[in-house]
């Protein structure tokens, strides 16, 4: 089923992309690709899962080491269940 546009509401409702555009553009800066920003936040997200991963490791150790569990050290260090 197709619906008729007029003309007119085509032209404004590319008008309205093409400024929504511009404000993206803006936001992400002037000459900026977008594909390397996307790259480097993978890269960096790699980064701090292999840190996340790494401090759990030690968390354990530590609560091994002390009897304890892993939940008591994380409150020990005043940890958050989103840290």
């Amino acid at each position: 089923m197709h619906v008729h546009v007029s003309a007119k509401r085509q032209e404004a409702r590319i008008a309205e992309l093409q400024a929504e555009v511009q404000k993206l553009e803006a936001q992400l800066g002037e000459g900026e690709d977008a594909d390397k920003i996307v790259s480097r936040h993978i890269r960096l997200l790699h980064r701090y899962n292999e840190a996340k991963d790494a401090a759990q490791i030690l968390m354990g150790k530590l609560a091994g080491h002390k009897h304890t569990t892993i939940r008591q050290v994380h409150e020990d260090f005043e940890m958050e269940d989103e840290d």
